[in-house]
């Protein structure tokens, strides 16, 4: 059922008005605060219709609506104007990124942290890693009596925290002396290279226990080297998130959290997604339903090279932040083209 001009108005004034406040709407408020020549009494009539239709919720613990992801989905695909970056956003990522545009990671980490900084939002950025990427350290973590967290950190700064499931004990002192050992055999090599050579065998071969955990360890640390070789995943503001309402309860702040622990599973959706701004809500998020999640692409030479986007409540200023992403890809994907020519003038000269 199509909605009339007067319902796209209210539904338009009730989802700009929780955007703001996160509190449910009551018609009173949005005939206070929009001119929309109508009374409260008809405007709470065609709330009533909108809920029927499915675009607003009815919380149990207030007389207000709230929108539903059907009416955020309309909103974005039909009511949603872009909104203008103010100048001095523009001119921060103008700024920002070309003080760092000669360094392809550290220029997509820049853009990651900015995106975060100037929406309040967790933000992350995918880039397609190198196979010249090498070892700086190796480190084992305890975390429980079963798990420990193996660390990759790379000479660019890339880090990879992967959490392993053990089933053989362990002590600290073990966990010291294989990190010093791996790092000392895999130090200032490349992936690429440390995937083709010998797993190291002379690990504590002598001691029984050290000899079953290298066996624990070593399959994950090859796979978690395989992942690293096909794409780089950086992470940015996700303590934003406790700044927002939706996540004030523990339980809710804690699930936002675990999707980005589960850094493989995450990486393989985003790199799922279509090119461009790609806006999902909800359930569209298959376990992220209770989410918005926006992407955008960037480019270099004119080919997709990776994605930078945003993920937090439904509850989101789309315009704001779509008009946000796009701005900042497109200084990307310039940025990089400026790069390139710089150095192909260089090379004729």
């Amino acid at each position: 059922m199509d909605l009339s001009e007067r319902q796209l108005q209210i539904l338009q004034a009730i989802i700009t008005d929780y955007v703001e406040n996160a509190e449910p709407v009551g018609s009173r408020s949005i005939a206070k605060k929009y001119d929309l020549g109508v009374s409260p009494a008809t405007i709470r009539n065609e709330m009533s219709d909108l809920e029927e239709m499915g675009y607003l919720t009815h919380p149990h613990t207030s007389a207000g609506r709230v929108p539903s992801d059907k009416a955020y989905r309309l909103y974005v695909n039909t009511l949603m104007q872009k909104k203008n970056l103010s100048a001095k956003d523009k001119r921060m990522i103008n700024d920002r990124l070309a003080a760092s545009r000669d360094e392809f990671d550290r220029t997509i980490r820049h853009a990651a942290e900015l995106l975060s900084e100037i929406t309040n939002l967790a933000s992350f950025a995918m880039t397609p890693a190198t196979n010249e990427e090498q070892i700086s350290f190796i480190r084992l973590l305890p975390v429980d009596r079963g798990t420990i967290i193996l660390m990759i950190v790379g000479e660019s700064g890339n880090v990879t925290n992967t959490t392993l499931r053990l089933n053989v004990p362990y002590t600290q002192e073990a966990l010291d002396l294989l990190s010093k050992n791996m790092t000392v055999n895999y130090k200032g090599r490349t992936l690429d290279d440390v995937l083709k050579s010998e797993i190291i065998e002379d690990v504590g071969s002598d001691i029984e226990a050290m000899s079953q955990l290298k066996g624990n360890v070593m399959p994950s640390f090859i796979r978690t080297l395989e992942d690293m070789l096909n794409v780089n995943l950086y992470m940015e503001g996700m303590t934003n998130i406790f700044d927002l309402p939706e996540y004030s309860s523990i339980d809710r702040a804690r699930d936002f959290m675990e999707l980005f622990a589960q850094k493989d599973w995450f990486t393989q959706k985003m790199l799922a997604r279509g090119e461009g701004v790609v806006v999902t809500i909800g359930d569209e998020n298959d376990t992220m339903k209770d989410c918005t999640l926006i992407t955008a692409s960037y480019h270099v030479d004119g080919k997709l090279v990776g994605k930078i986007g945003v993920i937090g409540p439904t509850r989101m200023k789309y315009d704001e932040v779509t008009s946000i992403m796009e701005y900042l890809t497109n200084n990307l994907s310039e940025t990089f083209r400026l790069v390139d020519n710089t150095n192909n003038t260089e090379d004729e000269g």
